[in-house]
């Protein structure tokens, strides 16, 4: 069948329970990592902890998390996205259950350890699997929606669920127990749903389905998407540093209660919501080069001005929902559209898993472990420094681009 007649012949109906479902079980795979960051400053009462240990708690699982993308991108594209993406939500949903069980900062490395593993497994995986059920002009729209699920659940409700949880629940053990529980559910509804990629619509239109045995190193070739890994590690610098440092800089440093620094702190989330599946999908029209230097610029002058607020809620709030707005937009236009249509054919989900491993290893993983050593060594507000940095290089990085919409350069899958 040609790319024309399975376009007309399109299963939308498919598409839409795919993109959603993988969309929750991202929000949930956000939910499991960054519940832990509204709930650090009693976790560090209970345990002895200092504060910049949550920098070397979400640095740890960020590397582990890149590491297993890198490589767990490559195996489902040999293997399938099934048998990646349903056991790797399981796993995470009990790591997160059982970072309820921590006794000391050794476990919590340990357990956060393995949910980076398992989390790292499902990300790449899952971007290739709504690139493989996504129509070519819906493709970056679809794969900001399903990231966007990540920002909505960390950063906007996690601070939330924590904050509300810890009113009705003995501790802030049995808030890691409450938030495990939808992850099987995800789970259970992905098995009846979710196809394989050589049974998904866009497996060809996207280079699904390999043409010919390819070599995982091919990746590399692309020029663009070793310019995705230098980009995502600016953005994830910032993304990451923020996430984990701003509850306690908020309730340490501008001396917010914890109610008001769960309000302020959901700003992450719900401008890096509305960012993940806005932005992608804007770049479907304007393309995808110049709205990433746009993101990456406007995120650099929003983390100076909240550098800049003191204990005022609703200028913080409001700074931080801008900040997140273009940087995890961002994120989501490499890691999806870009990386996608980068990618040589039979290597989407390994070239996607080589971006998101850069960028979790570095970005998500050094970055924090460095803004936790900055706090324990220079204080909380410099951390705000390290986030400022990661996003002003990445105006620079991105200059590097080649443009890859297919309104631009047609529906073929892009190896530039």
């Amino acid at each position: 069948m040609s790319a024309s007649q399975e376009i007309k012949s399109w299963d939308t109906d498919y598409e839409w329970k795919v993109v959603l479902l993988l969309a929750l079980g991202f929000g949930l795979v956000g939910l499991d990592r960054w519940i832990l960051a509204p709930l650090y400053p009693f976790i560090a009462a209970d345990l002895g902890l200092a504060e910049g240990d949550i920098g070397y708690l979400a640095g740890v699982l960020g590397i582990v998390w890149g590491l297993f993308a890198i490589f767990a991108g490559r195996l489902s594209d040999r293997i399938g996205h099934r048998k990646v993406l349903i056991p790797s939500i399981i796993l995470f949903s009990l790591m997160s259950g059982f970072s309820g069980l921590a006794h000391s900062l050794t476990f919590l490395v340990v357990i956060r350890s393995l949910m980076g593993a398992t989390e790292g497994a499902f990300c790449p995986t899952s971007f290739a699997a709504t690139a493989a059920a996504s129509k070519p002009e819906r493709r970056g729209f679809n794969l900001g929606l399903q990231q966007s699920g990540f920002a909505l659940f960390g950063f906007a409700l996690a601070p939330m669920v924590a904050t509300q949880l810890l009113t009705v629940v003995p501790s802030w053990r049995e808030v890691f127990w409450v938030v495990a529980i939808p992850g099987f559910l995800v789970a259970l509804l992905l098995y009846f749903v979710l196809r394989d990629p050589g049974n998904a619509p866009a497996a060809g239109l996207v280079g699904i389905e390999e043409a010919a045995p390819v070599k995982w190193m091919e990746a590399l070739k692309s020029r663009n998407i070793i310019v995705c890994m230098m980009a995502l590690i600016c953005a994830m610098a910032c993304v990451f540093v923020l996430g984990a440092m701003v509850p306690i800089y908020l309730m340490n440093v501008i001396r917010l209660s914890p109610q008001e620094m769960g309000i302020v702190t959901s700003a992450m989330g719900f401008g890096g919501f509305i960012g993940q599946f806005s932005w992608p999908g804007l770049s479907d029209k304007f393309g995808r080069k110049p709205l990433a230097i746009i993101g990456f610029l406007a995120a650099a002058v929003s983390v100076y001005w909240f550098s800049q607020i003191g204990a005022d809620t609703t200028l913080l709030f409001v700074a931080l929902f801008i900040t997140s707005f273009f940087c995890l937009g961002n994120v989501a236009l490499i890691t999806g559209p870009i990386a996608t249509e980068s990618a040589p054919a039979g290597l989407v989900a390994a070239s996607i898993g080589i971006v998101v491993g850069a960028g979790e290893i570095f970005g998500g993983g050094v970055a924090p472990a460095i803004a936790g050593f900055v706090a324990n060594n220079f204080g909380l507000p410099s951390v705000l420094t390290v986030a400022l940095t990661g996003v002003s290089i990445g105006v620079f990085v991105c200059l590097l681009l080649k443009e890859t919409a297919p309104l631009r350069v047609g529906n073929r899958p892009a190896t530039t």
